[in-house]
């Protein structure tokens, strides 16, 4: 799967200090992955904090790795939690920036492990889990990785295309890169059921949340004929809607706390694309509830 530059599209940036410890397959690693040791510490209306969500409820880890569920609107300045700020202090020194999330957490030293969303579902992929669930097969890794940066195509082409102040070559040049993206992932999905190995990996989890806040984030700052071309990739978003409908991903969906945090940091302007979603995600988190029962 190949990958077209976005040279016009300024990447977007976490602020704050990055943890980037791995865990490793033994004890030698000094972070291994032995159950009931490390917490995971998220928002499902972020959607780093989404991806996380649905990769461990995928592979099972509700008993060995535990989750703290945070507000999906940060309760301090600069998008923190004061929750998570002991964790920051004992891991950086004399830390005073904001305490971001998603972190994964070391119980055992109370200290950070890792801050980047895509290690740590990497690193949750190592734990044992008996079902042979794999996010991340053997072979595959290129792949996946071709996926994750197409989707940082669509997060950043849709921010630049719907931000107040975007030339309008700039706001051309957007569009023209998340249409081709969509494009080429939508002939990939064109008679497939999912991205990969014919079956459920991390790239299906990466794209899923792409498009979820593509229909109910960025979609709203952007104008109707925009938002009328990317209905139109169909086979996009009937795989978008099957996820939705799967337990693993439906039931971790916040469409409310999704708007409230966007709301709450927004400052672009609502266009004429914000009048109706592209997918009934309501609708389809219900079936996800429904299948969970039976």
């Amino acid at each position: 799967m190949s990958i077209t530059p976005l040279a016009t599209v300024p990447s977007v940036h976490r602020s704050g200090p990055v943890f980037r410890g791995r865990i490793g397959q033994d004890a030698r690693s000094g972070h291994y992955a032995v159950p009931h040791r490390y917490r995971l510490h998220l928002s499902t209306a972020c959607p780093d904090g989404l991806r996380l969500a649905v990769g461990h409820s995928l592979l099972g880890l509700d008993d060995s790795c535990p989750v703290t569920l945070l507000p999906a609107v940060p309760d301090c300045a600069g998008g923190g939690h004061a929750v998570l700020r002991p964790l920051y202090e004992a891991s950086a020194h004399h830390y005073t920036g904001p305490a971001l999330a998603p972190v994964l957490s070391d119980d055992w030293s109370g200290r950070i492990v890792s801050t980047r969303a895509r290690d740590i579902l990497r690193d949750l992929d190592r734990f044992p889990h008996g079902d042979g669930t794999a996010l991340y097969p053997s072979g595959q890794g290129s792949v996946i990785e071709a996926v994750e940066a197409m989707c940082d195509v669509i997060e950043e082409a849709a921010q630049c295309a719907g931000r107040a102040g975007t030339g309008a070559d700039g706001h051309s040049a957007a569009l023209d890169a998340l249409f081709d993206t969509l494009g080429r992932l939508e002939n990939r999905l064109t008679g497939e059921e999912y991205l990969v190995d014919d079956r459920l990996t991390a790239a299906d989890v990466e794209l899923w949340v792409t498009l979820v806040q593509l229909d109910t984030v960025h979609r709203c700052h952007l104008d109707a004929r925009a938002v009328h071309r990317i209905a139109g990739h169909r086979a996009l978003w009937a795989y978008a809607g099957r996820l939705a409908a799967h337990p693993a991903f439906g039931r971790h969906l916040d469409l409310e706390g999704i708007s409230r945090r966007h709301h709450g940091r927004c400052q672009g302007l609502e266009a004429a694309g914000a009048a109706v979603q592209i997918l009934d995600w309501a609708g389809h988190a219900a079936d996800s509830e429904d299948a969970s029962r039976r």
